[in-house]
């Protein structure tokens, strides 16, 4: 079958919008970069799962970043996604996690952040307390709070084959026409019954006639879904620039170079005094130094 796609759907005559994704190879690279316990990795599944559902909501070019932070023993998990479907993320946890902690005993007292950021417009950033005991519900909250619009959500994560699997489905009454929360509610029940090796095994169109062959249901063409993070060398040294000079070249003198770690996809960047040496001088043609 054909993994790593977002498909989106509607209802002929009934005003509710759905998506089903489905994610094998970007779970497993979003997740590979650390040892993350068993709790932690079904979390982060989750929210990668959930975000992709809510970018493919975006009207416009742009990225979305949803944050769960806590109090409890995983501090931070956070995914973030654009338009395109490209998606990284990472968590920070305390170590002993039980492997049978609910999401509410992992986070604790928190909140969940989801910040939308236009390619061309106005930031925004919704913030709404962790009050839920699943992450679904958590969202659906939000929908609840900050869009006035009817949303459910279906967050699954497991195994197939041997290989990690994340998959998820979103239902939606479309702005405008909140009367139809009756075929909503029934499309819902429907949606209530998807089993995880369905999500994980068959083909978006199976899973979708399984659910919905009683109801006309029109299918777009399928997303991709990817995972890539957008950390380079390039981008280390501008963050090294940023710092006074001087601090940076005692921090050197101190450890003998900097190391700079990537918490997306795990990957180290050294640079020793040459190589600051190098960004400053650049950064600061007035040095003295030709180009």
């Amino acid at each position: 079958m054909a993994h790593d796609s977002l498909h989106r759907y509607l209802f002929d005559g009934v005003s509710v919008r759905g998506e089903l994704v489905q994610l094998s190879e970007t779970y497993q690279q979003l997740t590979g970069g650390k040892d993350y316990p068993a709790p932690v990795k079904q979390m982060l599944g989750e929210l990668l799962v959930a975000t992709s559902l809510l970018t493919a909501t975006l009207k416009f070019e742009g990225s979305i970043t949803v944050q769960i932070q806590g109090e409890g023993p995983v501090s931070l998990v956070v995914v973030n996604g654009n338009h395109n479907q490209v998606m990284r993320g990472t968590s920070r946890w305390q170590d002993d996690l039980p492997e049978s902690a609910s999401f509410k005993e992992l986070v604790g007292k928190g909140q969940m952040v989801i910040t939308i950021e236009p390619e061309k417009g106005e930031r925004y950033q919704g913030i709404v307390a962790l009050e839920a005991d699943t992450l679904e519900a958590c969202l659906e909250d939000y929908f609840a709070r900050s869009e006035q619009l009817k949303t459910r959500l279906w967050l699954r994560t497991g195994e197939f084959e041997g290989q990690a699997r994340a998959a998820g489905m979103l239902l939606q009454i479309l702005p405008g026409d909140e009367s139809k929360e009756e075929e909503f509610d029934h499309l819902a029940q429907l949606t209530d019954t998807v089993k995880n090796e369905e999500l994980f095994s068959l083909e978006a169109q199976d899973v979708l006639y399984r659910l919905y062959h009683q109801e006309e249901v029109k299918v777009y063409e399928p997303e991709s879904v990817t995972f890539k993070c957008t950390c380079s060398r390039e981008r280390s040294a501008s963050a090294i620039a940023a710092i006074e000079r001087q601090e940076v070249e005692q921090m050197v003198i101190e450890s003998g170079n900097i190391k700079l770690h990537c918490d997306y996809c795990g990957a180290d960047y050294e640079f020793d005094s040459v190589d600051i040496s190098a960004i400053f001088d650049q950064t600061n043609p007035s040095s003295g130094t030709v180009h």
